[in-house]
């Protein structure tokens, strides 16, 4: 039974559907096509760095986008921000 159980569940966790956007949503969007996805797809970590950079008001900037020592990850590493100005 147990068995069982467990291989439902992975195969609810396999879910391969896409669901595109009704025509109004997609007509607003600020990015229209994949190019932020393929962007964030090639170097994630300079992805994220760009947005961080363009986004977001830093007091100090970070030293490392990020670190990862499974199963921990941190983000912008050294970066010191105020978030009540942002």
């Amino acid at each position: 039974m147990a068995d069982e159980q467990h291989d439902t569940i992975e195969a609810l966790a396999a879910e391969n559907r896409t669901f595109p956007p009704p025509p109004a949503f997609a007509a607003q969007a600020l990015v229209a096509d994949s190019s932020m996805y393929d962007e964030a797809a090639a170097d994630h970590e300079g992805f994220w760095a760009r947005q961080a950079r363009e986004l977001v008001d830093w007091s100090r900037p970070w030293d490392s986008v990020l670190q990862w020592d499974l199963p921990y990850a941190e983000w912008f590493v050294g970066g010191q921000l105020n978030v009540a100005a942002n």
